[in-house]
């Protein structure tokens, strides 16, 4: 069950971070003027999808704390790393983001780490 949790920790977090994203890119960019900021983040406070992100945040935050009643912290929170590489498949899929080689070497580190790390539990 605990896996479970961490599942739902990576689950949650890669939906805010990507309907954050495609949300806020339909808005457009921060206008200069202050008001014009004020009411530019007003309204995506208002947007239901941007809401939905923010409570998949919150939601992500009680599957962590779920899953710390399971696994030391020096073991969990390693695999939050498979969050980076998720966010960026989904990102190059859903939003045309480019691939580079520094992007799939820093992926690839990333996942070795995971590896590495938990191998020495």
């Amino acid at each position: 069950m605990g896996y479970f949790y961490i599942f739902g920790t990576i689950a949650f977090t890669v939906y805010g971070q990507i309907i954050l994203k495609w949300r806020i890119d339909k808005y457009g960019e921060l206008p200069a003027d202050l008001f014009d900021k004020i009411t530019f983040v007003l309204r995506l406070l208002l947007d239901p999808l941007i809401l939905s992100g923010f409570i998949s945040a919150f939601v992500a935050s009680l599957f962590w704390m779920a899953a710390m009643t399971k696994f030391d912290i020096s073991f969990a929170y390693p695999f939050m790393s498979f969050a980076f590489v998720l966010v960026f498949i989904l990102s190059v899929f859903l939003f045309g983001e480019p691939i580079t080689i520094q992007k799939v070497v820093g992926l690839s580190l990333i996942i070795l780490g995971i590896i590495v790390t938990n191998q020495s539990m």
